[in-house]
């Protein structure tokens, strides 16, 4: 299913992020970094709601507004029940609501709010997305403390929160259209590659937006994934090219732009639902407002998965959502 949009924009974004990105390539694109994973608070979970309530704060301050002009709230994590962000939404005050899909959290929330943005329900939101390394390596593998070993598929969560601020009042980048995608299950069962889970997803939501649009994938300057990491990347460039006979050049993977992979220890990359979003806002937006990019395709992807259908030996599915962002002439 694929949406068009006359008068959606997103006006402005914020993120902020952990030690780990700090020390990336991209450091200094982001709003605000920290050097450590607790922001102060007694637990993971708590610093990843600190995390969110600073973003949104950060791009309230940006916007000139408070959180009475803002319509609606909607955030997501990879915690279980979406704790960070309820937490978070609980001391913002903002009619709110909680959504989940893995990585693919923050353009599901940016489709939802284009949509009601668009069929004039609302005249504005904050989206946000967040994941924090540490609560989510407790929550689906081992705490950190235990030191287990991980293979080199693995990908490693990313810590921060990003924002962003959509209307109708026409600045910044315009929301031209969505794809949401469907479920994808190819029986895959190893909770450490989630690169060979997802990429499936990630080629039939491009393939079926381009189908929708009718459009070459030469329309798009770039096709940004996100997260499939460095084996992820190759399994859907050859996935393109042999299933839909597409060849992906001006493409690549958020999972691999955040980390400097070959020299910080993050496997396979990034992960995570900040982690498409913190790229996205902030590297990939600046060479927009440049015009070096004036059509981008942002497909997030998501495995679906939960500790208890892993340990039960569940094969894992997975989604992905695509969202073609346009300069604003």
């Amino acid at each position: 299913m694929t949406f068009q949009y006359k008068n959606v924009y997103i006006n402005e974004t914020s993120t902020v992020t952990g030690p780990y990105e700090k020390k990336g390539p991209l450091n200094h694109y982001f709003d605000k970094s920290h050097d450590e994973f607790y922001l102060g608070t007694n637990t993971w979970e708590n610093a990843e709601s600190k995390f969110i309530e600073e973003s949104v704060d950060i791009l309230l301050a940006k916007t000139g507004k408070t959180r009475f002009n803002i319509d609606l709230f909607i955030s997501g994590d990879l915690l279980n029940q979406t704790v960070a962000s309820n937490y978070a939404a609980s001391r913002l005050g903002i009619p709110y609501m909680g959504i989940y899909n893995a990585c693919a959290t923050s353009v599901e929330g940016l489709i939802l709010g284009a949509n009601m943005i668009e069929a004039k329900q609302i005249h504005n939101c904050i989206c946000a997305a967040s994941s924090h390394n540490n609560a989510a390596e407790k929550q689906f593998r081992y705490p950190v403390e235990y030191g287990g070993p991980k293979p080199k598929t693995t990908t490693f969560t990313t810590t921060g929160c990003a924002s962003a601020y959509l209307s109708n009042q026409k600045s910044g980048i315009r929301i031209e259209s969505a794809t949401v995608g469907t479920v994808t299950d190819m029986g895959i069962k190893d909770a450490y590659h989630m690169g060979a889970v997802m990429a499936p997803a990630c080629a039939d939501t491009i393939y079926r937006h381009l189908m929708d649009m009718k459009r070459d994938i030469s329309y798009y300057d770039l096709v940004l994934s996100g997260d499939l990491g460095i084996y992820g990347e190759k399994i859907l460039k050859e996935y393109m090219k042999t299933e839909y006979g597409i060849n992906l050049k001006n493409y690549d993977d958020t999972a691999t732009m955040i980390f400097d992979v070959e020299n910080q220890p993050v496997y396979a990359g990034g992960s995570g639902p900040a982690c498409a979003p913190l790229v996205t806002y902030g590297y990939i937006f600046s060479k927009m407002k440049k015009k070096e990019y004036k059509h981008v395709l942002l497909v997030a992807t998501g495995a679906l998965m939960s500790t208890t259908m892993v340990n039960e030996k569940m094969s894992i599915p997975s989604i992905a959502h695509a969202i073609s962002l346009e300069v604003t002439e």
